[in-house]
């Protein structure tokens, strides 16, 4: 299928989903926002109309596919905290796969057959060995949390789907999503917010507290972790060429995302530092249960599958448009402080 597309975006007041709507608008499709705003923000749907549902309501999903003659589905809803997957891991279960279960359902009853499915680099687990190498898809799959083990189970629901009924299915496994909108018109708006830039922008304005270091004795250059920062608008970008993508004879193909390209955290510190201005405060800690020394992609599957390559691979630049954000934001918990600095 070419020319516009309606696209059901679940999830799409969130983060990710947000800034893909915002795309798919400007790439000429129509994109429809399911969510339950639990964690979105009705303020970031601006493209299409918002739909305010659950959904793992098989029922409310097939009526918002007939209401809006969608064709297409990109799946983000979700819960995403890792930290919170171990302490609560039947709401990962519930949400992240059985909203999916529910998705697959409401598609294959309205005859829809396109999928493009939010992932995550957390199905690899941890790299064997400590390895500092890229991580392609054909290792092996072993997550170590619970919000990794329900997104692989859902890649391999929505392989079956793909294998049983015909649906073409694209899964994206995302690395560090970071930044936002150059625009200003979306950015991270997280409450509590647990991603390193954000977190790290807070403490060098003087907005949050100092940032902790989860270790310095890694294997790496300096110590410290090291990942692949990807911005989420290069993810956005990504998303609507996927619903373009032929995923194979299987009708389902995982693609990593990410620039190929690692950062450590100390590095992170020092971009924000120079962005900002200020020195950011930090400590040492110990290292986290679990940390990898090294997640970096090997992005190499979506390069020739989606014809994709970042278009933001300079540290200081997605720093830049994540500390523009918070400065400005148009919504979310951090606009309390800039309507505190107005009065």
């Amino acid at each position: 299928m070419s020319g516009t597309r309606r696209v059901l975006v679940t999830g799409g007041a969130g983060y990710i989903g947000s800034h893909t709507a915002k795309a798919l608008a400007r790439a000429g499709h129509i994109p429809i926002v399911l969510d339950d705003l639990s964690n979105g923000h009705a303020e970031a749907v601006r493209w299409g109309p918002l739909v305010i549902g659950d959904v793992r309501d098989v029922e409310a999903v097939r009526r918002c596919i007939h209401d809006h003659a969608v064709d297409s589905v990109i799946h983000f809803a979700g819960l995403i905290e890792v930290g919170r997957s171990v302490r609560e891991p039947d709401a990962f279960w519930d949400y992240n796969l059985n909203g999916v279960a529910a998705v697959l359902q409401a598609m294959r009853a309205s005859g829809v057959s396109r999928l493009v499915f939010s992932s995550t680099a957390a199905v690899y687990g941890q790299p064997e060995n400590g390895s500092l190498e890229p991580l392609g898809e054909t290792l092996p799959l072993l997550p170590i949390n619970p919000y990794g083990d329900t997104k692989l189970a859902a890649e391999r629901l929505i392989a079956a789907y793909a294998r049983a009924y015909g649906i073409q299915a694209t899964a994206l496994r995302y690395f560090n999503a970071c930044g936002a909108d150059p625009e200003g018109d979306l950015g991270e708006a997280h409450d509590p917010e647990s991603h390193l830039i954000p977190l790290a922008i807070e403490a060098a304005l003087g907005l949050g507290p100092a940032l902790t270091v989860f270790g310095g004795d890694f294997p790496t250059p300096d110590g410290s972790c090291v990942r692949d920062y990807v911005h989420v608008s290069d993810l956005a970008r990504a998303h609507v060429l996927a619903l373009e993508a032929d995923p194979g004879p299987d009708g389902f193909a995982a693609m990593n995302l990410g620039t190929g390209r690692g950062y450590s955290v100390l590095e992170v510190i020092a971009a924000v530092s120079r962005t900002v201005g200020r020195a950011t405060p930090h400590a040492m800690g110990a290292r986290r249960s679990g940390d990898p020394a090294s997640l970096v992609a090997d992005p190499g599957r979506a390069q020739r599958g989606l014809r994709w390559r970042p278009r933001y691979t300079d540290l200081d630049e997605i720093v830049a448009t994540a500390a523009a954000w918070r400065r400005r934001p148009a919504f979310g918990p951090g606009l309390a402080d800039v309507l505190s600095e107005v009065a």
